[in-house]
């Protein structure tokens, strides 16, 4: 390269210096300088994953925390047996109907879901007749009772003397799946 410089005369040697002056700043242009910010982009990106990563490991020393509310849901209540659970769905919409002076004129058929990992609904279509009153006391005492039934619908008519209304009322009541190990077994004959 030396030799290469010492044949030139000195006006080319300023014209060969500018050439790779200029071409080094062209690269730099190109290659290096919209990576300056990369620097800044990586010490974000390694506080949120510090972040991150505190936070997973507060999280996972609450584990103890959280498995010991696991177990109090777990207790809280009555486990029904699979084979129960509609046996007793229907008592209960049937004694809270004669507590509150509802008629049930057709009780419908109940059907069975499965698709949760923690509950398995019971879902049951009833026709009711009823005033405005027993009606409204009937669906308040199903869902503040502690057996998880709720309304789905609800179609409302009035009857043909105009004294009650008639209902259509899908109700869902949600048991638990599997019992757990120290919880006492309501069956169907036990009330």
């Amino acid at each position: 390269m030396k030799k290469f410089f010492a044949q030139l005369r000195p006006l080319e040697r300023r014209l060969a210096v500018g050439v790779l002056v200029v071409l080094i700043l062209v690269l730099n242009w190109v290659f290096i300088w919209p990576h300056f910010s990369d620097w800044s982009n990586l010490r974000h990106r390694l506080a949120d994953a510090q972040s991150k990563l505190n936070l997973y490991q507060t999280t996972i020393l609450q584990t103890s925390h959280y498995q010991g509310q696991v177990k109090a849901f777990e207790t809280q209540g009555n486990f029904v047996a699979l084979e129960d659970q509609s046996i007793n769905f229907l008592r209960t919409i049937q004694s809270q109907a004669q507590a509150n002076g509802v008629t049930i004129v057709n009780p419908g058929r109940s059907l069975t879901h499965t698709n949760d990992a923690f509950f398995v609904e019971q879902i049951q279509n009833i026709t009711v007749s009823a005033t405005d009153d027993q009606l409204v006391d009937f669906l308040y005492k199903l869902g503040s009772d502690a057996s998880m039934i709720r309304v789905r619908d609800l179609e409302l008519q009035l009857d043909s003397t105009r004294q009650k209304l008639n209902a259509n009322i899908r109700l869902v009541a949600s048991y638990q799946r599997n019992a757990p190990g120290n919880l006492k077994t309501t069956t169907a004959n036990a009330k």
